[in-house]
């Protein structure tokens, strides 16, 4: 054959080398080369020294001289659309294993658009004219077939979905309440409160803010959970609700709507009065657990009273009786991180007090302030900032103002500090000493709720809604939101800051909660038991959206293929826990 002719191919040669310092090396080298027979032998002639080019271009020339036919990636493979997925493939994922969007209702658009709702709250809560614009933005929008819902539309779902609160609420304390289920039959109840937009809201009124919103009208709503803080129910309420007005509100529920009897109400002091357990008592059926208030805590720790400090000498609590408690267990307990606590708040608030009353004794004594009803309103704007009044002896004329500390007072209230009595029908059979301490520092569950709801998960606040059925339906939608991130807060707690298990029992009841071994040594190195790194909830929520799903167009006018992005691990064994594949569609 003759020279100029023969196949083609890339060779690659190896060779082995050891240096001076005796370490072996290989070196390796691409040649291009031309094969042909020279009298019947078969020779190879080199063409060129491909050993410089990337291994990609080496790639592509063996591809070509093997026979295939190249052709530029871009213009087969097109990414039409990236979407968020991750983030609500999650929530859609505990959705469904809680059997949420059965729990709505039967199937149809009111009920697409609700769950769209939901699943949008759990993740990026907005209003409801942000929503519709950020849904179409995600996989949520297609996947539950409400990209062209306006406004109407919404508002109409949300309007069904009021209707069906009673139903839905039934279900849920059926799961949760129901003595099969939750055998220490305790459910707990707490109010909040969140302000208003606009001035037209039909529910919206003047009161307490617990948002520290002062001057603005708001709305108030109670929650009901069982004991491990999970919602069960809400109720939405006048702003200028008081706490013991809105308790009725849980009883009700619980004995008449839910059909619960003997249940154990858990509230705390502001909830559960005098008054409000004299009417159970009337009702019957229903149990208590909640605390005495200071003059009541006072009259049992007078002179002649069951509660002295003695009690306190082996342990930080007690059980006592008094007559005036029939048939009710009385838990004495005192904390003494609280009493430093409270003294040092107290020194601190007559101290600030007095430095704000001084101006004013100045001003008197130099006859710039004058009048007894002109020093008496500067003086009563001081004490009613810092609530100090009843600690001071104060003697006003015209022209002087002479203030003192009343010792006797402040000696009375110190010697309370970090005491607190805890009353509860419940027997030592049902509940014994320390299971009723921490059955009351369980509320602190509910408070977590409420930080869920407002601001840290839910955005529940402020209310821009005027409607009265449509408030409770945006604070209905919010708490179905609100038992979706509980459920998805716990089963993603290895991947964050979350104590996974706290311990229960503590040989001190009393003392503060502590957090597990196991959960320091997750905060100390930010890294999980997988080695994967700690997050905040909502940094992980952040996280799982970054895992988006490709539309893919193959050629200029080939099929459209949805494709998730290669998961992380983080992404990976957040699924893991949620014991499913990642799913390429929502529903």
């Amino acid at each position: 054959m003759a020279k100029g002719t023969g196949a083609v191919h890339i060779a690659t040669q190896r060779r082995k080398y050891t240096g001076k310092d005796g370490v072996e090396r290989v070196y390796e080298s691409q040649l291009l080369r031309r094969s042909f027979r020279d009298n019947g032998k078969v020779r190879n002639e080199t063409l060129a020294n491909l050993s410089a080019l990337p291994p990609e271009a080496v790639a592509a020339v063996k591809a070509v001289l093997a026979g295939r036919s190249l052709v530029d990636p871009a213009s087969v493979v097109t990414v039409a659309r990236s979407l968020p997925h991750g983030h609500l493939a999650a929530a859609a994922v505990m959705a469904k294993k809680l059997g949420l969007t059965a729990l709505l209702g039967p199937a149809g658009r009111h009920r697409e658009i609700a769950m769209a709702l939901v699943l949008a709250r759990t993740v990026a809560p907005a209003s409801k004219l942000a929503t519709i614009s950020w849904w179409s933005d995600t996989t949520l929008a297609a996947d539950l077939g409400v990209t062209d819902a306006g406004t109407d539309e919404v508002y109409a779902a949300m309007d069904w979905l009021i209707g069906r609160q009673s139903g839905i609420e039934k279900k849920l304390a059926t799961r949760h309440l129901d003595p099969t289920v939750n055998p220490s039959r305790m459910a707990m109840f707490d109010l909040s409160s969140s302000w208003v937009t606009g001035r037209h809201c039909e529910l919206a009124a003047r009161g307490y803010s617990r948002d520290g919103k002062k001057g603005c009208e708001q709305i108030e709503y109670g929650l009901l959970t069982d004991p491990d803080g999970r919602p069960v129910a809400i109720r939405v309420l006048p702003g200028n609700t008081a706490d013991p007005t809105a308790f009725p509100h849980a009883v009700t529920a619980v004995k008449d709507t839910f059909g619960l009897e003997n249940m154990l109400m858990v509230g705390d002091r502001g909830m559960i009065t005098s008054a409000r357990i004299t009417a159970l008592k009337e009702l019957g059926g229903i149990g208590w657990l909640t605390a005495l208030r200071a003059p009541q805590i006072a009259a049992l720790a007078a002179d002649d009273g069951p509660l002295q400090m003695s009690l306190f000498d082996e342990q930080n609590f007690a059980e006592i009786s008094h007559p005036d408690y029939p048939g009710e267990r009385l838990v004495a307990c005192r904390n003494p991180l609280l009493a430093a606590e409270r003294a040092r708040k107290r020194g601190e608030l007559l101290t600030a007090t007095e430095a704000k009353l001084a101006p004013i004794i100045a001003a008197a004594a130099a006859g710039r302030l004058r009048g007894a009803d002109k020093i008496g309103l500067k003086v009563g704007k001081v004490l009613g900032t810092f609530k100090m009044g009843k600690h001071f002896d104060l003697a006003i004329t015209d022209t002087s103002l002479t203030v003192a500390r009343n010792t006797g007072r402040i000696d009375a209230e110190a010697a309370l500090d970090g005491l607190y009595v805890i009353r509860t029908t419940a027997t030592p059979g049902e509940l014994d000493t320390p299971a009723v301490i921490g059955a009351y520092k369980n509320l602190a569950r509910v408070e977590r709720d409420f930080r869920s709801l407002k601001a840290i998960d839910l955005d529940l606040r402020p209310i821009h809604h005027r409607r009265e059925n449509r408030v409770k339906a945006h604070v209905l939608i919010c708490f179905l939101a609100a038992y979706l991130t509980w459920h998805l807060r716990n089963t993603l707690a290895p991947l964050t800051f979350t104590d996974e298990n706290p311990p229960q029992r503590r040989e001190d009841p009393v003392a503060p909660a502590t957090i597990s071994a196991a959960a320091k040594t997750k905060t100390a190195h930010r890294t999980t038991a997988e080695d994967l790194p700690v997050r905040s909830y909502q940094g992980l929520l952040t996280h799982l959206s970054t895992l988006t799903r490709n539309d893919l167009r193959y050629g200029d006018d080939g099929p459209v293929i949805a494709t998730l992005a290669e998961p992380t691990p983080t992404q990976r064994r957040a699924f893991e826990l949620l014991g499913t594949p990642i799913p390429l569609k929502l529903a």
